[in-house]
Formats: C-alpha cells, sequence, structure tokens
C-alpha cells in the first residue's frame, strides 16, 4: 500500500517536491516510537520535527495548486500528490517502528523477515495492477511495457533497497543525514535540468528547514563524563 502510494504521489508531484515531502517521514516514525515503543525523545529531536514541518509547509506553498499537465498528458494534482505521499510516510512511519518492534522480539533474521514480507506484498501488488490496467494486462500480457528502462528502474529500486541496508548497518546518523539531504539537493538539480523546475524563495527555504531538521534529529550530544562521587575531590 505504501508503495502504491508512492507511485500515486510521484505521478502528481515534480520530483524535488516529492523528495522533499517524503522526509516527513522521519516525523511519523518519532510519533510512532513513542507511541509504541514507548521511547522518549531528546529536546533537540522535538525541535527537528518543528523545523521539518515548517520545511514542508513552506515547499508545498511554493507549488501551484492548478491542476497541471505534463508531458505525456497526465494531469497534475498537487493535492493529491501530497494526500498520498502523507499516507505514505504514515504508513512507513509504523511500518518501520513496527518492524523493529518485531525483530527484536524473535529470533527470526531479517533477511527472512524481508522475504515474509515481501511474499504478504505481491497479492497487494497484483491488486493495483488489475484495478487500474486490467484491460491492457488481459489484452496484451503481464510483462506489455517493460523496455530496457522500466528493467532499468526495477533494478535501480532493488539496489537502492540494499543500500539503505548497508547505511543502516555500518554508517551513523550523522552519515545518513549526508545521503538524504544530498539527495534532496540532486533531486532539484535535475529537476531544474530535466524538467524545467522553477526553484524559488519559498521553496528554497523550506528545503533547507527540511535539511536542517535531518541533521539535528540524528544529532546526538555528547555526555560529559563525570567521576564517581567517591572519587571526586
Amino acid at each position: 500500500m505504501q508503495n502504491t502510494l508512492l507511485y500515486l504521489s510521484a505521478s502528481h508531484l515534480d520530483a524535488a517536491t516529492y523528495q522533499v515531502t517524503y522526509q516527513l517521514k522521519i516525523f511519523t516514525t518519532a510519533i510512532f516510537t513513542v507511541l509504541i515503543l514507548k521511547r522518549q525523545l531528546l529536546i533537540t529531536q522535538w525541535l527537528s520535527l518543528v523545523s521539518l514541518i515548517g520545511g514542508i509547509i513552506l515547499v508545498q506553498l511554493a507549488q501551484d495548486k492548478a491542476p497541471t499537465k505534463v508531458a505525456n498528458g497526465v494531469e497534475q494534482n498537487h493535492l493529491v500528490g501530497f494526500l498520498a505521499a502523507l499516507g505514505a510516510c504514515i504508513l512507513s512511519g509504523f511500518a518501520g517502528v513496527y518492524f523493529e518492534k518485531i525483530l527484536k522480539g524473535s529470533d527470526i533474521s531479517v533477511w527472512m523477515r524481508n522475504i515474509q514480507l515481501s511474499l504478504l506484498s505481491i497479492p497487494i501488488a497484483l491488486i493495483s495492477c488489475f484495478v487500474q490496467n486490467s484491460t491492457e494486462i488481459l489484452e496484451k500480457g503481464f510483462f506489455f511495457g517493460y523496455d530496457g528502462f522500466v528493467i532499468y528502474l526495477v533494478i535501480l529500486q532493488a539496489t537502492g533497497g540494499l543500500l539503505v541496508a548497508l547505511v543502516v548497518k555500518y554508517a551513523d546518523n550523522i552519515l545518513k543525514g549526508f545521503a538524504t539531504s544530498l539527495a534532496i539537493i540532486i533531486s532539484c538539480v535535475a529537476s531544474i535540468y530535466l524538467f524545467n523546475f522553477h526553484l524559488t524563495l519559498k521553496f528554497s527555504g523550506g528545503a533547507s528547514l527540511v535539511i536542517f531538521a535531518i541533521f539535528l534529529y540524528g544529532y546526538q550530544p555528547k555526555k560529559k563524563y563525570s567521576l564517581p562521587t567517591e572519587h571526586k575531590v
């Protein structure tokens, strides 16, 4: 369901706005962490969530709310794209926190859990395909349209998932923040050259707030070491 909403959001938002808006998953993950795992957030993390929401609001205000048509004739509705991204962020936050809860409560490996989740996602994806493109699938076959670009996207998505796992395993929150921030910047630059995206002051300010929130949320203040009471002078 999350992937379906992400595709819907990507089809109604430009790449830069989509990339920034999807960072709202940090907020939903934090909320579900407090509710499900009963963890307490630091003051800096709460401040980062406020900055995140403010940045996303600025990015949304920078968009033209009137429906627009892209090169292939598809009409884009920014409200639909935002609501789809919001739904995906809620599902992402809940799924991530609940997945962590399940992993820490059992001896089953993360790879086996991934296989189980993938198998469960297949029927949902098939239902979505037949609901939206049943006529084309029945007439031309399921793999109609699988050209080189589609295969490239499949490989890109799979490789990206493995890279995220490596980042989580071997890198810290600061490096992860750098990677996410760099992805936002690359999306903005690419959108300017590929899709004639117009960079406005509101969007720049909102994107900057989101990048700042990513770094602030991952920042962990170092605790000062103090001697035990009996050794203090």
